[in-house]
């Protein structure tokens, strides 16, 4: 197979907010991510797995051009001592574990600083996903599913069918293929022109958005919290929010705020997210649990602030399709800000089904970390006596903590 990931761009925008807060605050932590594919009829064949290997050996061979470094360093809330070290830094395929040694044929495990490890789950799982398809089936023809789907999707938004207002493109992780997600970001922003009440803002993708002059979308993720929050062993776990909140208002002021709050569940996100980070941060992203619940209790947490949740975002990315997106955003637009990540929707629909799969940190600094999502089944920890403690932390908090 040709090359997969071509530039080291060729990653999700958040893992270069966190990259840069993780390089001037906590270089020295160290992390391990475990893979884990979530499907219970997918077996990777040793074929599949050998490919995968050599992807990745290739994807280490990758360094950041000075073309790529002088967009990164053009990013309003980038700052040159991180561009600098990313002209310095590259993969290290030392750092992979590759294996045939698991249930679904397929084993992957990181080891190292969490400035180098956090960098490899968004190109691991592009490669895991196109290596799979394109080995698995016929690839023209689910390509060929592929794009008349787009298409019949792209003409609901022109016909107004759904209006979902503002969203982004967020597919990498679990694409297709890079052929498949560049068609769809190509074709779904040249359309942006003749949607009723629908506008595409950018894609997650940061090569897509300097290829095609758009705006590259990101902020944090689950590991932010985990690795902040449970990775210093002196933390109550239970406290990792305002910790990872701290650091992250250190890093950027005011700048590139949306906070995600389901990592050790929202309402204890809600405990954390006072005044000063109500303020700062310009929104919140919703990525477990009921959606019109969780945006009900943000609008209302905002109000008892009195915080004017018109001035705010809420952001949607939890497995969204655009008829779910749709109906959101007719419950809450006039209320507050509503945006959508959109993903495998996007990025990888044909007559097959996609790939549930993940590359989580399950543990920091020696230390299990765990997330405690807002629905059952999104969390992962190699420990289960660890996740039965940060639980029971999160409930005494909750049980007896008083404003």
């Amino acid at each position: 197979m040709d090359r997969i990931i071509n530039s080291l761009l060729e990653t999700d925008m958040y893992k270069f907010s966190m990259g840069q807060a993780i390089y001037h605050q906590f270089s020295d932590y160290k992390t391990t991510w475990s893979f884990k594919c979530r499907n219970t009829d997918v077996f990777f064949t040793p074929a599949m797995v050998e490919e995968i290997d050599r992807q990745v050996r290739m994807y280490c061979g990758l360094m950041f051009t000075e073309d790529e470094l002088d967009y990164l360093n053009n990013i309003k809330w980038i700052k040159g001592s991180y561009v600098d070290f990313l002209r310095l830094w590259h993969p290290r395929y030392e750092d992979f574990t590759i294996s045939t040694d698991a249930e679904c044929g397929l084993k992957v495990e990181t080891r190292g600083t969490w400035l180098n490890t956090s960098m490899y789950e968004i190109p691991l799982l592009a490669i895991v996903n196109e290596v799979y398809f394109r080995m698995s089936s016929n690839y023209k023809e689910l390509m060929a599913s592929f794009e008349e789907r787009l298409d019949a999707k792209i003409q609901k938004l022109v016909t107004g069918e759904y209006n979902i207002g503002n969203f982004s493109e967020f597919g990498l992780r679990r694409r297709l293929s890079g052929e498949a997600q560049e068609m769809a970001v190509v074709k779904i922003t040249d359309a942006n022109k003749d949607y009723k009440e629908s506008h595409c803002v950018g894609t997650s993708n940061v090569y897509l958005a300097k290829k095609y002059g758009l705006m590259p979308s990101g902020t944090m993720a689950h590991e932010w919290i985990m690795c902040v929050g449970q990775g210093n062993h002196k933390h109550n776990p239970a406290y990792s929010n305002w910790y990872a909140l701290d650091a992250w208002v250190k890093e950027y002021g005011v700048l590139n705020g949306i906070a995600l709050t389901d990592t050790i569940t929202t309402d204890c996100f809600l405990r954390d997210f006072k005044l000063t980070y109500a303020t700062l941060f310009s929104g919140v992203r919703h990525d477990s649990g009921d959606p019109v619940e969780w945006g009900e209790k943000l609008l209302k947490h905002y109000e008892a602030l009195g915080i004017d949740a018109k001035t705010k975002t809420l952001l949607f990315s939890d497995s969204l399709d655009f008829e779910r997106a749709s109906k959101l955003y007719d419950h809450f637009k006039g209320r507050a800000k509503v945006a959508f990540g959109i993903g495998t929707f996007i990025s990888n629909d044909t007559f097959k089904n996609p790939l549930n799969i993940v590359m989580k940190t399950t543990a920091c600094n020696g230390m299990d970390v765990a997330k405690i999502s807002d629905v059952a089944g999104k969390g992962m920890c190699n420990n289960e006596q660890y996740v039965h403690y940060l639980n029971r932390c999160i409930q005494w908090r909750m049980n007896n903590q008083t404003d």
